[in-house]
């Protein structure tokens, strides 16, 4: 599976005025230690940057190359942002991301630029509201890439994750269930979750169940990327294969397998009752992991 780090982001306290300041030592340091932590891309996420985008894209491209050797992850709605960022980009460089709203912009970028691009299946009325709609923006936003000559292998689809915390917009199960049916509408291709986004909303030091927790089950599935706290170092090792056991008893459970949660130890406990947080056998709330 391949990790993005997530951590250079424009609205960090330390990063967001980095950027603005084209201060490089604090953005060089967070590529460094999150590249020692065990990613495989780094996001720039640089927001919307209406104004001025191309050139903070440029720059932070070129800042972060100057000290790590991983590809980035372009990450804003500029599209000019994105171009300028590809044009001095070292390598195979991720458009994140590109949607139908979108798409007669960016699509040919991926071919100028030999890009790999994250597919997000937002629709032109907005998020998708089960896993049909997301099969049915992801075939659209195939077929326009085909047309271009650009192959299935190239695409990582995202179906958008939702926070868990908000029951009223959840989109825990739809994601899971459009993951089952990737492969059948999109053969070859990838996906790719915003991982942190099912944890939004909770309280930090909750986060890491919610987000290890819904990684395994992405991972039943075949996940191929996930964007995520690069330094979640339980989250990379999960990631990295290293606690098969607990994969295994959380697949199980989806499976419909329920297991006697006072029989579990401690820490296998909390992650049982967080998949019946996320599959929607329990209900969310801050102390889901005492009850």
């Amino acid at each position: 599976m391949k990790l993005i780090g997530e951590n250079i982001n424009v609205i960090s306290n330390t990063i967001g005025p980095a950027m603005k300041e084209r201060n490089a030592e604090p953005i060089q340091e967070m590529a460094k230690a999150a590249a020692a932590a065990g990613v495989d891309y780094l996001d720039m996420n640089i927001g919307p940057a209406r104004r001025g985008g191309d050139e903070l894209m440029e720059w932070i491209v070129k800042t972060v190359q100057e000290v790590v050797d991983l590809p980035l992850s372009l990450d804003t709605t500029n599209v000019a942002a994105i171009e300028a960022g590809l044009k001095v980009h070292k390598g195979r460089a991720l458009i994140n991301s590109i949607s139908l709203v979108r798409m007669e912009e960016e699509l040919p970028l991926v071919t100028k630029y030999d890009a790999d691009f994250i597919g997000l299946l937002w629709g032109r009325e907005g998020m998708p509201r089960d896993e049909d709609e997301r099969g049915m923006i992801c075939a659209e936003l195939m077929m326009a890439a085909n047309e271009l000559g650009i192959p299935n292998e190239t695409i990582w689809f995202d179906p958008i994750i939702t926070p868990a915390s908000n029951v009223d917009t959840n989109q825990v199960k739809p994601c899971l269930e459009f993951m089952s049916t990737l492969q059948d509408i999109a053969p070859g291709a990838g996906s790719a979750v915003g991982l942190s986004n099912v944890s939004n909303g909770t309280p930090d030091k909750l986060r890491p169940y919610l987000n290890q927790t819904y990684l395994m089950m992405l991972m039943k599935f075949g996940l191929h990327s996930a964007i995520v706290d690069a330094f979640d170092a339980e989250l990379v090792a999960i990631a990295r294969g290293q606690r098969p056991e607990r994969v295994a008893m959380i697949h199980r459970m989806m499976d419909g397998e329920e297991p006697d949660i006072k029989s579990l130890d401690p820490e296998e406990a909390k992650y049982a009752k967080t998949v019946n947080v996320l599959t929607g056998k329990s209900l969310y709330s801050h102390s889901w992991l005492e009850l």
